[in-house]
């Protein structure tokens, strides 16, 4: 599945991911491939990314290395959609 990750300031990752956990309102929840489409407000915490994943050089500062693997972005929060195989995170 894609993941694109939005700021006010730029686009932070447009990448093939296998599984995405992020921070819901609710509690975490995670999506993995033709997950069914959804629309979540999310709030402060990490959103974890897994997958063969490269973060362009110039945002690997807001980039952490998950425990397991992966790549993990700490969010005060925002907002994620997805549908059609496709994840749009907007984060603050």
């Amino acid at each position: 599945m894609f993941l694109e990750i939005v700021t006010p300031e730029a686009t932070l990752c447009k990448l093939d991911v296998t599984s995405v956990l992020v921070p819901g309102v609710e509690g975490e929840f995670q999506m993995l491939n033709n997950h069914a489409p959804i629309v979540s407000s999310l709030m402060k915490g990490t959103v974890k990314i897994y997958g063969d994943v490269v973060i362009d050089e110039k945002y690997q500062d807001r980039f952490t290395d998950g425990k397991d693997s992966g790549k993990w972005l700490a969010i005060e929060s925002g907002t994620i959609e997805m549908n059609d195989n496709k994840i749009i995170i907007l984060v603050d």
